[in-house]
Parts: structure tokens; sequence; C-alpha cells
């Protein structure tokens, strides 16, 4: 017996419980079938369940679930990253917190501590998404420092250097001067701050005159080695080739002409610092500029600079070369600017530094051809087609890749270095002295390289290291090529490419045939989420408020390929009520008999309203199978919520209340069965998207008919093939929807008493639709609210209703004061109309569109198609009074 009311805070802990135990996500139940891999994006160690990955493993959910309905020999490939930064910044806090250091307790001690960590409270994720009801393998559950990957990791860095790949050298990067490591470009987030733009004289050498440049980092002036001009600017031809005295330093530095300067940019001359800047680095590479680095790893100024700034903090500096500036008359103004200043992404607090540094680069040109070979050909699809732009113009345009960090966390590198500097890279320590002792004919001492890996090197093994690679295990040939990867657009160069790399030069094979990119999920306006703005979901708190199928399908039905998910509480409740409403259609048919029976025949009905269900049914089955097919979420969820309320609730429960109310016992038989068969299948097709309900539906309504073989969790998908589309059926009793849905548009249109019951007239040349009336009277007094409906003329005063072949007109004379609707909807037309003009004057405004957010364009261009969409149904309204 259901309760009246469904409460998901009661159910979805057992159903999950259930379905673990009861092996229904576990690979390899069905050995004969064909395989379906999905590696889950490894979400951190240190993370929690947010909205983004609330969207990506719902959609990854979906998909198996459905793939394992269908028969398929399913695996969801569960694990978590290491996170190297993310969880070393845990754990330093924490013995912060306690007075000590990672330095005090030295590496092996700390990383003994991270492991601790990770056994208490680590994974925490991976709980959260149980509760949004993710089936992935957890037997299968994989870590990426543990010794599988890890024995993985060691031998692509070793094939890597072995190959002539993988080297070390001295270049620019990404670096964090309170962690004191290099970080990957994904770790730097550009945030908006409030500055300065020094304007500073050089005096020209030899001359009393100056060029003056602009900088919002002096400090780093201590480490110009040019002056550069643009080779086209007129102003400063004849100073090409000339030196500047660097103010404070006292360094003669060129002017130099190259193309990065931009005349119309401030002065049009730039300060060259190859050692401190990623642009000027590569200005420095051009003409064979000197690289000086004046900071420190901990982002104090260091002995390469004057004695006087020698120990200050770079900030400090800054104020104290701007004083000397000063005081030497060389500064010539201060102009307060607003500007993106690199930091990290972690703590938000830390000024990321560009710092010179020797460190372990991988050449990834040689694999990124593959790569791009791999999307050219077909191998790899990307969804939506326009995302493998975005990945060709990274691979085409791709840099070194620097992979080691000044971390204790991770994959420590496999190198271990001599007394002479001599570097043997090796899958272990005793290949190493074997390695070195070949070399020298003696025993020689050896010291391990103390960097790890960057956490995106392994990562990028992710789908073939967690099936056992490089061993040849059953898993790599069974599952491998893996089926789909569903990501984000901001890491296809971080991952996906790196992946594809990977997945090529070490298995020949791509590592998945589709790349699915959903897009952000935004709020309600249409704005990123952040804690500054107030914005952010807890997906958490709200399963707890609206259950995990609510935010499930809140997620499917607003993921429109290439999107912004647009979602707020709001949303998540209206899907809440559609749980609802199959609920209460549940009790409706429990409470009325609708049981399932043993030989039910969906072929073979006799009632035109349970063959048009039926017919419906099956439309809406193979809708739905060809969006999922085609990673169409929202189509697919769309065909869902059409059907289930409005099908399904709206107008088949109520077109059967009088059979079930009647006396036909053959015609009231036939459609308890019917109404029952359609809801069992609503509960399968359903199942992906909202698997809590539907299980807890499938359990209770199991309780009464024929025995059920399974959860519906291990249920088929449903087939149809033998079942007809009943053409008649069809247009029968569509037309009897249209004629109700159309005399409840007009008299909601018309404002007419919800009491009042008008006569309606039906004028058609095609006797079939007079039948129909005839035949459904019944059902259209009641549901639209008539006094009478019969064929004949339309009377004077009839609103007019086009209907199929014919026209209906609704008597209003007496119930409406037409000349007060017509103004009324007039008047409601001129707003409209106003609202359109006033939104086509933003959309017509250049400068507007160019200036505004893309959201906010959008919302613009969407709103405007909703008002026209008011405007044309008020001019109905207004012909229908003609």
């Amino acid at each position: 017996m259901l309760e009246k009311t469904y409460a998901p805070n009661d159910v979805e802990d057992r159903l999950y419980q259930a379905w673990e135990a009861s092996g229904a996500f576990r690979a390899g139940n069905k050995p004969n079938a064909q395989p379906f891999t999905i590696v889950i994006p490894p979400p951190n160690v240190t993370g929690s369940l947010h909205i983004g990955h609330a969207l990506n493993n719902t959609l990854q959910d979906i998909l198996i679930r459905f793939e394992r309905m269908r028969g398929k020999d399913v695996l969801w490939q569960p694990g978590l990253d290491h996170a190297g930064i993310s969880t070393q910044i845990v754990v330093e806090r924490q013995l912060q917190e306690r007075q000590t250091s990672r330095q005090k307790l030295g590496r092996e001690e700390f990383v003994k501590r991270i492991w601790e960590w990770k056994a208490e409270s680590g994974g925490t994720i991976n709980r959260q998404l149980r509760r949004l009801g993710a089936s992935c393998d957890w037997s299968r559950e994989r870590f990426t420092l543990d010794e599988g990957l890890s024995k993985a990791v060691i031998k692509v860095f070793v094939a890597c250097h072995k190959q002539g790949l993988m080297y070390k050298d001295t270049r620019l990067v990404n670096w964090d001067p309170k962690l004191q490591t290099a970080v990957s470009d994904l770790e730097v987030e550009s945030i908006e701050v409030k500055g300065n733009l020094w304007h500073i004289k050089y005096p020209i050498d030899g001359t009393d005159q100056f060029i003056t440049i602009a900088t919002t980092r002096p400090e780093t002036m201590l480490a110009d080695t040019a002056v550069a001009v643009h080779p086209d600017d007129d102003r400063y031809k004849a100073l090409v080739g000339k030196r500047v005295r660097l103010p404070l330093s006292d360094r003669l530095i060129p002017i130099i002409a190259d193309e990065y300067a931009d005349p119309a940019k401030g002065s049009g001359a730039l300060k060259i610092t190859p050692a401190h800047d990623f642009n000027d680095y590569e200005v420095g590479r051009r003409h064979k500029l000197e690289a000086i680095n004046i900071l420190t790893l901990d982002g104090k100024i260091n002995d390469k600079a004057p004695a006087a700034y020698q120990g200050l903090d770079r900030f400090e500096a800054r104020k104290r070369i701007v004083s000397d500036l000063e005081a030497l008359g060389l500064l010539e103004k201060i102009e307060p600017v607003t500007h993106a200043v690199p930091h990290d992404e972690k703590t938000k607090t830390i000024v990321i530094e560009p710092m010179l540094t020797e460190q372990w680069y991988l050449n990834v040109k040689p694999l990124a051809e593959k790569a791009l070979a791999a999307v050219r050909e077909g191998r790899t699809v990307f969804v939506p087609e326009r995302f493998a732009d975005t990945y060709f113009r990274w691979l085409e345009n791709i840099q070194p890749w620097c992979v080691s960090r000044q971390l204790w966390w991770g994959h420590q590198i496999p190198a271990w270095y001599d007394d002479q500097g001599n570097v043997f890279v090796e899958e272990t320590e005793a290949e190493a002295y074997a390695a070195a002792k070949e070399k020298h004919g003696r025993d020689v001492t050896l010291r391990r390289d103390p960097d790890v890996l960057d956490t995106w090197f392994s990562s990028g093994l992710w789908p073939f290291s967690t099936l056992g690679w490089p061993e040849d295990t059953p898993e790599l040939r069974r599952y491998y090529k893996t089926d789909v990867l569903v990501t984000m657009f901001d890491i296809i160069f971080f991952w996906v490419a790196r992946m594809m790399m990977f997945g090529l030069h070490f298995t020949d094979d791509v590592p998945f045939h589709t790349v699915y990119i959903h897009a952000r999920v935004v709020d309600e306006k249409g704005q990123k989420m952040s804690k500054t703005r107030g914005n952010v979901m807890d997906p958490l708190v709200l399963i707890d408020e609206f259950g995990a199928d609510a935010l499930r399908f809140a997620l499917a039905i607003a993921a429109a390929p290439g999107k912004d998910l647009r979602m707020g509480k709001s949303r998540v409740e209206i899907y809440r009520n559609f749980c609802t409403k199959i609920w209460n259609a549940a009790r409706f048919c429990e409470m009325n008999e609708c049981m399932r029976t043993a030989n039910f025949d969906p072929t073979n009905l006799a009632s035109t309203v349970n063959r048009w269900v039926v017919g419906e049914l099956v439309h809406m089955r193979n809708n739905l199978t060809q969006s999922i097919e085609a990673y169409r979420f929202n189509d697919a969820a769309g065909a869902l919520y059409e059907f289930v309320w409005n099908v399904y609730c709206d107008w088949y429960l109520e077109f059967i209340k009088p059979i079930l109310a009647g006396h036909n016992s053959a015609q009231k038989a036939e459609t308890r069965a019917t109404a029952a068969w359609v809801m069992d299948e609503v509960l399968k097709l359903m199942h992906p998207f909202v698997p809590f309900i539907t299980e807890e539906l499938w359990r209770v309504t199991g309780e009464h008919g024929p025995k059920r073989t399974s959860m519906l969790i291990a249920a088929d998908w449903p087939h149809y093939e033998h079942v007809p589309h009943d053409k008649e059926a069809a247009a029968e009793m569509n037309w009897v929807k249209a004629l109700i849905s159309e005399v409840r548009s007009v008299r909601a249109e018309m404002n007419v008493p919800p009491s009042s019951k008008l006569p309606l007239i039906l004028k058609t040349g095609n006797g079939t639709e007079i039948e129909w009336l005839e035949r459904h009277n019944e059902l259209v007094l009641r549901l639209a609210r008539l006094e009478t409906a019969r064929g004949g003329e339309l009377a004077k005063g009839s609103a007019q209703i086009v209907v199929g072949d014919g026209t209906a007109g609704l008597a209003l004379e007496g119930f409406i004061d037409f000349a007060k609707e017509k103004a009324r909807l007039s008047k409601d037309s001129q707003k409209v109309d106003g609202e359109i003009s006033r939104i086509d004057a933003k959309l017509g405004n250049n400068d507007f569109v160019t200036r505004a957010p893309e959201e906010v364009v959008e919302e613009l261009r969407e709103k405007r198609a909703e008002y026209e969409a008011q405007k044309a149904k008020l001019g109905e309204a207004l012909k229908r009074l003609d």
C-alpha cells in the first residue's frame, strides 16, 4: 500500500544499500554481453559534492543505468585523485593549528600524516555521490596513488625519458611563493584588484632625454634587460639600438624593436623582464636577452638586485622602489587602475609569480600529433561538435609540459643523481644504482629527485591505468577503450587532451570514442556561482529538502547542449512536484484497482483510449531512447515530463475515470490492466533519471499481481517493436485533447468565470469529427466545463476555435462583456509591444551587445521570444472577438 506522500529521506538510503548489496552496480555480471564503460572524472580526495559534480555525475548515471537496462555489461569506474596541492594544503593547515610544520616533521613523517588523514577524512565526496544515486562499481574503486596506478605512472615517466621525450630545462613557470612549487595554469585564478600603473622615466644613455614606461609591478624593474618599442613606431625609430640606464640598478640595457610593443598602449614603450613575465620571456628569447631572476623562491628580493632591496618581501620592495624613484624625480605619474592579478586558485590569497626555475618537461608535440589525427579521423568525436575546435586549437599550439612539482605529496619522480649531476631515470632504486654502477664501473651514492609529478600526469593515464595497465589484465582487454567521457569544457586541454595523448601513445588506441562536454551550472539570473556573490547552491541541502530525484531531473532537463544550466531552488521544487505527480498517479491506480495482469497484451485492446495511450507511450519511448543515445539529455527528460505529466496524468487518467466508475466490466478490466501496464513501463523509462522513486514504486506496486523477477535497476529497457502504431486511435483522442485544450484556453483568455458552463457548436464537413464529439461528449462537457457540445451552425457572437477540419464556436454572449474584453486585450497587447521595443533598443545597440555579459544578451533574446509568443496569443484572442 502506497503512503499518501512520497518521503525521499525515508527511502533513498534504504534503496541505495539494497542496490549495492544486490551486486547491481558490479561489472562482469553479463560476461557474454557487449561491454559499456565510463571512467568517472576522479574528484579530488579533499573534495565535497558541488552542483557541478551533481550535474556531471547525474548525466553519467543516466547513461550507465540506461545501458545496464539495455543488457550491456556496464562498468562505471570510480576513484579519487590524490590532488597534490589541495591535499598538502589541508594537512599543512592542520599542522599549523598544532604549532608544527611539514619541515619540522620531515618528508617521510609528513606523507605518513597525509595517508592517515586520507583514511579518516578523505573520500567524503564518494559518500556524497551515493546520496545522489550514482551507481558506480565501488568494488573497483581506485586512487591515483594506489600501488597499481603508481606503477603505471612510473612506467610512463621512465618510458618517456628513454624515448627522449622527458627532459630537464630552465624555463618560466607559474610559481606559488607560499607553497614554493610550480603550479599549472588551471591552479591559477586571475582576480580583479585595485592597483596602480606607475609611469617611470628611464634615462637614455648619453642624453638628457627619457623614455617612459608604465608598469603595475615596479619591483620587477630590477630584473629588466631591455626596453621594447614597435618597429613601425615613428616616435622611437631613432632610439632603437641605443641604451637606457636602468633606474636604481645603474645597468645599461638596450632599446629593441619588437612587434609585441603596442604603440596605442601607454607610451608605446615596454620594459622587458624575461625572468618575471611570460610574454617578456618570449621577447627575450627572440632577442637573446639575459634573464635575471631577482626573487627567491619565497618571494623575497635576492642578491641579484641592488643591496638596498635584498631580503625585502616583493611587496615591501615595491613600496621602497616607488619611494626611491619619486625621490630621484623619475616617477612621472601614478594612475589608479583595476587589473587582473594571478592568484593561487585554492586560497585566492597568494599572488602567483612567473619564476625562472629548473623543472622536468615532457615534449608532448609528437603525442599531440596522434591525438589530433584521432579526432580528425573520427575515432573520437566531441559532442557538441564545436568543442573539437577548442581541442584542435590547444593541441596545434602545444608547448612542452612542465610535469614536476615541488611538493611532498604525489608520485615522486623516479630520477636519481650522482655527485657529478648525472641523472639515472629508472623504475626502481635498484635499477638506478645498477645503471650508475655500469656508468662508473663502481658503486656510487645516489640521491633521489625530491620533486613529485603534476597531478594531471597520473590523471592522464586514468582510463587504462584503472583497468590494470601496464599489465595485460582481463579488465583492460574487455573494457578498454571506454565508451564516453562526460566532462566540462574547461579541462579539455588539461585532462581530455592528455588522456588522448597518453592513451594513443601507450595503448595504440583512443581512450574513449565520445567526449560529451556539458556546460556549467549558473544561477537563475545566468551568473556564475561564487561564495562572494552568495549564490552557491549546495546539492546536499537540495537533496535534503527535495530528494535526489528532484535534483537529478532538474539538472537533466536543463542540460541543453552547449548552454549554461540556469539553476535555482524553485526549479528543483518544480521537479519535486513532478515526482509527486507520478506518486499520486500510482496511488490513483492503486485506489482504482489498476493492477498488473499476467498476460497483458498491448497489441490487443478494444478501447480507443487505451490504444491511444499505448501508442503515445511507444512514441515517447522512441524519442527518449534516441535522445539519450544522442546525449540530448534535456530532450530526453522533456519527453518523459511531457508524457508523464501531460499525456498520462492530466489526460489519460482523466479520460478513464468514467470507465473506472462505470458498469462495463470488460472495458473496466482492460482499462485497469492498461493503466497498470503503462505505469510499469513508465517506471522503467524514468528510472535512469529518477532512480529512487521509481524503484520504490516498483517495489510497492509489485506487491500485487505477478511476482517481480528483479529490482527495477536490473529490469530490461522496454522494446515495442511488436506494438503497431494505431493512427485512428491517435487521431481521435488527440482531436478530443485539442478541442478541450482550446476551449480551456479561450475561457482563460476571455476571463470566463470557472462556474459558467458554455454551449459549444462544432461546424465541420468531416463526419468523423462529429462522431468523435458524440462518442466523447461526456468527457468534453466535463473537462471543458460546457453545457452542451453538438454539431451545427455557429451562433453570432461566438468565439471561434479551429480544431482539426472544423471550427468550434463558444457562445460567449451573456457570459463576458465583449467591449471590455477587447479593450483589456488591446491594452495588454500594447504593453507587450512596449516591452519588445525596449528589448529591441538594447539589442540594436552594438555598444551594449559588445559590453554586456553573454548570458545577459541571451536572456534578453529569450525574453523577446516569450513576448512575441504572448503577442501572438493576444492577437488570436482579439480575432476571436471580431
